[in-house]
């Protein structure tokens, strides 16, 4: 019996589908190609940011927001790096950096974060209506 290979999607699919994507984006999210799958939901009160990181540790990860944009990193420790022999891998515990711009119109002083049941949960919270208001009268002295 032969073994083939099979590819469930041909790379030129996936370079052009990969080409489209990025020109054709929210804005929403700035992906380097290695950071995992998320997902993005809104409510009335927040943005909640969903990262499925299965096997790693909370302690691993790092979160930071400058200029609008929630950077979230995964650093594995070297000690805890292991070199086993893949036949094949789909996931795994790589590090990576994924940058979300956030809106304008959310608190960012009260961003939020809990890792469960391997995805990370990132809650971004919107500021209430009157405090984002992006423009306000000035009275003439």
């Amino acid at each position: 019996m032969t073994i083939i290979r099979w590819q469930n999607r041909p790379m030129f699919s996936s370079m052009l589908d990969e080409m489209l994507e990025r020109n054709y984006s929210t804005g929403f999210e700035k992906n380097c190609g290695c950071a995992p799958a998320t997902n993005i939901r809104e409510d009335e009160k927040q943005f909640e940011i969903q990262l499925a990181a299965p096997g790693m540790k909370k302690e691993d990860f790092s979160l930071q927001v400058e200029n609008s944009v929630l950077s979230v990193s995964f650093e594995k420790k070297e000690e805890d790096k292991q070199e086993d022999h893949y036949l094949r891998r789909e996931f795994g515990l790589d590090n990576f950096t994924r940058s979300f711009t956030i809106p304008k119109t959310t608190n960012a002083e009260q961003i939020s974060a809990r890792y469960e049941n391997g995805i990370l949960f990132v809650s971004v919270p919107k500021l209430e209506p009157e405090k984002a208001r992006l423009s306000r009268s000035i009275e003439i002295a």
